[in-house]
């Protein structure tokens, strides 16, 4: 029997409420052997007192050893297996600026990149330039034709948008085209299966488009291509668990997953701050509420220790006006580690933290990865944290006689 069909036979009606707030590429490794991590670093006295009270553990996102993107990240938080359930970043990124994907849609996620004379990877984020910037940049490219193709070029935030291949015969089996390095020029699109060469063929011919309108730009006068995928069909979180679920986020990309989840969109919240007010402001409407915090990632990936330090103390000082909503079980976690030092996503367990009334007390001191090692919630996989989170707040009955 799958894990799926258990908790729709047992999951109970309840009024309790789950928080899940996600800081976004938490785990780090310290910068000197023996050192401290970035989350160990931080002031946090607020998840400091949290951990005294909860049970603390490491989740492993996808299985040991292998590292996450975003969306196989989030899907194992959301109790979803990542390795049953796959999803292209193009269709979460698409979905989460209220795209409508088609049956003979496929979307990838586009990033503006600098490049050199010779063609090479100078900056692989266009310098991060502004979303106003990238709007008109993103604007240039919908002059893009391809015959029997319909193109669809929307912007999303920052160096990113999304490009969406409307026709028939087209697959997302086609690999990204980012190198993942600098110095280097963007890949060529190749399928991964058979079934995506027409998609790549397509894809290749907007690239060589692209690059020509782009060519005078100043920042963004490349491109690449990442997550090229259909819309995929998951089980909604009402069928699933029983329950009511709000996101509330800032990133189209986020948005896109828990919309597909289907969790409702609450607020068009820009910061923390306004996440935490959107928060109050629907309370009463729903039973689980999904915050998502970026910017612990974006600091790890740009290999800034004491600005992801300062982010996670943001995060840090918010917690206070999320308790004073006292929900019945609060989830501190994180979809995959970014370590400062790797400037990458990595396969290190992500420190997490459950809170409830419930909670079997294990003796952490602190919310960190040295803690986290040795907390009662052991390390497990990513994909039975809503197990844990629906059995703290009582919405699990007995399994058998």
């Amino acid at each position: 029997m799958k894990a799926q069909t258990l908790v729709r036979e047992l999951f109970e009606k309840s009024e309790t409420k789950i928080v899940m707030l996600v800081a976004d590429g938490l785990g780090g490794l310290p910068m000197e052997p023996g050192g401290k991590t970035e989350l160990e670093t931080a002031h946090t006295p607020n998840l400091d007192a949290l951990a005294r009270i909860g049970t603390s553990g490491s989740s492993i996102p996808v299985l040991p050893g292998i590292t996450p993107g975003s969306g196989p990240g989030h899907l194992g938080l959301f109790g979803y297996d990542p390795l049953e359930f796959r999803i292209g970043r193009g269709a979460l990124e698409a979905t989460g600026i209220g795209f409508e994907l088609g049956p003979q849609d496929v979307a990838a996620r586009g990033n503006f990149c600098t490049l050199d004379a010779a063609g090479c990877i100078r900056d692989r984020r266009a310098g991060r330039i502004p979303s106003e910037e990238s709007v008109k940049v993103v604007n240039l490219l919908k002059q893009v034709r391809i015959e029997g193709i319909q193109v669809f070029v929307e912007p999303v935030k920052e160096h990113r948008f999304v490009v969406v291949f409307r026709g028939p015969n087209l697959e997302g089996a086609v690999a990204d085209t980012d190198p993942q390095a600098v110095g280097v020029p963007p890949l060529m699109p190749m399928e991964t299966l058979p079934g995506g060469k027409r998609t790549a063929m397509v894809a290749a011919e907007f690239v060589r488009q692209a690059t020509e309108i782009l060519s005078s730009q100043p920042k963004a006068n490349g491109l690449v291509l990442r997550g090229f995928a259909a819309k995929p069909n998951l089980p909604s979180y009402l069928d699933l668990y029983g329950l009511r679920a709000a996101a509330i986020a800032v990133y189209p990309m986020y948005k896109g997953l828990a919309q597909l989840a289907g969790m409702s969109l609450v607020g068009k919240a820009q910061s923390l701050d306004d996440q935490v007010l959107e928060l109050k402001k629907c309370w009463n409407e729903f039973d689980f509420f999904f915050l998502h915090f970026k910017y612990t990632d974006s600091t790890g990936e740009d290999g800034d220790f004491a600005g992801k330090v300062t982010r996670i103390e943001e995060l840090d000082r918010m917690i206070p006006r999320i308790t004073s909503l006292k929900p019945d079980v609060l989830v501190v976690t994180g979809d995959h580690s970014t370590p400062s030092l790797m400037r990458s996503h990595s396969w290190h367990p992500v420190p997490t933290l459950l809170v409830a009334s419930q909670c079997r007390p294990d003796g952490c001191e602190r919310f960190g990865e040295r803690d986290c090692l040795r907390g009662g919630l052991g390390m497990f996989e990513a994909k039975h944290l809503m197990l844990l989170a629906m059995a703290h707040a009582g919405r699990l009955g007995k399994y058998g006689a």
